[in-house]
């Protein structure tokens, strides 16, 4: 915590990450300089850290061990996409760079915001609500089991995974969950498929409600998950804070993500209680990489999280309100018509992150 009158001196990690990581990390880094410097804020200590293709030509892994330690010196990092899937092997077939680093971590909770901006393609507009994912469980094999995958062949014909629900990992995300509902509109959804995955996806809808008891003042109601696509296709506005386990969050968040108008607009932070890295929803687009047509704003809208997270953490609000400055520079700049590609605008990235950073204070 913050020492009365002093104060804390923030270092984060940069880790660029792969495709178009090392062109929306910096317009990150830029907008949260300016943001925190417009707050009159002590400067913020920016540390890359090799990861991914450059971390493989270099040290010859894909997340070094090196960069693991120096991760846990920092107060937070930001990651941008890594892609894994081009990596010669034996890399391509580790986890990859992103699970790493959430296994190592234990960042059992992933926050995933959808909210609608103006001057965009809309589709849900109203759309402002938040899905809490448990990122450490359910069916992904990179997740659920201490050591090896959570997936095997008994044959070359048959594959088997295992969907691992625990009743620790679902009190800890529920209580996020509620936590998050109690400062925003007072409500939780949570997303199960309980009717036909009884005793797996039941105890964390079970559990969810134990949890919900202790917050009396939050409305609480359920959906499966095949009903919640319709549900948010429909009248995505209505919802607040949606809880729900791995891979059904995964699903949920990029359908979010595009109903609020791109996922290249859908920030995402992973955390534990002491933890917290910064990673936009979206991949590593190599197909633009490099040729400045990436949109930022998801990218920047998740470093704006992780200074939230640090300054709730740290009691510090000079922190908290550059985070605020960074959504109004983003909402503003994109009401004012200046979009990227897929955004149905034209600008590129550097022009985009340069346009926030005049709107929030940069001369």
């Amino acid at each position: 915590m913050v020492t009365s009158g002093i104060p804390h001196r923030y270092t984060l990690g940069v880790l660029h990450g792969d495709g178009i990581g090392p062109e929306i990390v910096p317009a990150a880094v830029l907008i949260a300089d300016t943001a925190l410097a417009a707050t009159g804020a002590p400067p913020i200590t920016w540390q890359e850290l090799p990861l991914g293709w450059r971390a493989i030509e270099g040290f010859g892994e894909a997340t070094p061990k090196a960069t693991l330690e120096s991760l846990a010196e920092t107060d937070g990092w930001l990651l941008g996409p890594h892609d894994s899937a081009s990596y010669p092997e034996p890399f391509r077939s580790e986890l990859n760079p992103s699970g790493t680093i959430r296994k190592h971590f234990d960042l059992y909770a992933n926050v995933r915001p959808a909210k609608a901006f103006g001057g965009g393609d809309v589709i849900a507009p109203g759309t402002d609500l938040v899905i809490m994912r448990e990122n450490t469980e359910g069916f992904y094999a990179d997740r659920n089991t201490h050591l090896g995958t959570g997936e095997f062949m008994p044959t070359p014909d048959v594959a088997i995974a295992m969907g691992i629900i625990t009743r620790t990992a679902c009190e800890r995300i529920a209580r996020e969950a509620f936590e998050l509902a109690s400062r925003r509109r007072k409500k939780v959804t949570i997303v199960h498929k309980a009717n036909v995955l009884k005793l797996t996806t039941g105890l964390f809808r079970d559990v969810c409600r134990d949890i919900a008891r202790h917050y009396p003042d939050v409305t609480v109601d359920d959906f499966h998950i095949d009903a919640m696509t319709v549900h948010l296709l429909r009248r995505a506005h209505e919802f607040d804070v949606v809880v729900t386990e791995n891979m059904f969050g995964d699903i949920l968040s990029d359908l979010a993500g595009e109903l609020a108008g791109s996922l290249g607009i859908a920030p995402s932070l992973n955390a534990s209680q002491d933890r917290a890295m910064a990673q936009a929803a979206h991949g590593s687009a190599p197909d633009i990489a490099g040729q400045n047509l990436a949109n930022p704003v998801a990218m920047i809208l998740s470093t704006a999280m992780l200074l939230e997270w640090l300054g709730t953490r740290h009691r510090d609000e000079a922190l908290v309100r550059a985070s605020r400055i960074v959504e109004e520079g983003v909402a503003s700049t994109l009401e004012q018509g200046t979009r990227t590609r897929d955004m149905g605008g034209s600008a590129g990235c550097r022009e985009f992150a340069e346009a926030v950073a005049t709107s929030i204070g940069m001369p």
